[in-house]
């Protein structure tokens, strides 16, 4: 697809109210989200939908991996959703982890996740701050343990390129997929603006509706890899986040409306 170069000129054409936003993953929990804010200040309608879907590997298709789950001494984890499917599917293999069996978490999140199903205290974890890069350090500690790396068939190549570059025993373990929704019913809705969090719901958007057209719409991105996603489907990228001066998406379409605000206040 031909990629659209954001000039100041067609940025500036694009000022336009925001009253609407997509926001292309499921409802926060929490009840003072950072969206409930948003929408309360601004008078905004702020709808969820998850434009992808994740489905856990069957017990009948990990078993053609042919993998042994015990013959590893350290589990890398980067997600509550390899947390989740990982000990769903030791359960159903019959499967009983280790005392010894060591655990490496991307973050702190995951790691207090683990709290789920094994007694933390009691077990060898060892956390990176946020980044893979954060748990390269820690892997270079270890470099003796037989890793396995359970992942989505959709993932990215940091983890799995370190650990092969720098000669580390390791198997990688597809144990989700990653699929796109069904988002027919969203056919003829039309927002003023759609938040995607993944080239995955990129991909999903194209999927679903493969003659999309932009027009008005202004779409925002979160990380380099999803903003590369969009100006690769041939998309206007309007927002961008994280941005030294808006680490947040909330805090980057915050910026964005306040200065469609102003945009609209000097025509007048």
């Amino acid at each position: 697809m031909n990629k659209v170069q954001l000039t100041p000129e067609l940025f500036k054409s694009r000022l336009k109210k925001v009253e609407t936003i997509l926001v292309t993953q499921s409802e926060p929990n929490e009840a003072k989200s950072p969206y409930a804010e948003l929408a309360k200040n601004y008078k905004l309608k702020i709808d969820f939908r998850a434009f992808i879907d994740i489905q856990p590997v069957s017990l009948k298709e990990f078993r053609k991996q042919k993998i042994n789950i015990l013959d590893h001494s350290a589990i890398i984890f980067t997600s509550r959703h390899a947390v989740d499917y990982f000990f769903m599917l030791c359960k159903e293999s019959k499967i009983e982890m280790p005392a010894d069996m060591k655990y490496f978490c991307i973050s702190e999140q995951t790691a207090n996740y683990l709290q789920k199903y094994i007694v933390v205290r009691k077990r060898k974890i060892f956390v990176g701050e946020k980044t893979a890069t954060d748990l390269f350090a820690i892997l270079k500690k270890h470099k003796t343990e037989k890793f396995l790396f359970p992942a989505s068939n959709i993932r990215k190549n940091d983890i799995p390129e370190f650990l092969q570059q720098n000669g580390y025993n390791f198997t990688e373990m597809t144990l989700y997929r990653t699929v796109s929704s069904d988002l027919s019913d969203l056919a003829d809705v039309f927002y003023d603006i759609i938040i995607f969090y993944s080239p995955s719901g990129v991909a999903s958007l194209l999927e679903n509706f493969p003659n999309f057209k932009q027009n008005d719409t202004r779409i925002a991105a979160f990380g380099p890899t999803t903003a590369q996603a969009v100006r690769d489907a041939g998309l206007i990228l309007d927002i961008e986040a994280p941005m030294p001066n808006a680490p947040s998406m909330t805090g980057a379409i915050e910026q964005y409306i306040k200065m469609v605000q102003a945009h609209l206040q000097m025509k007048v």
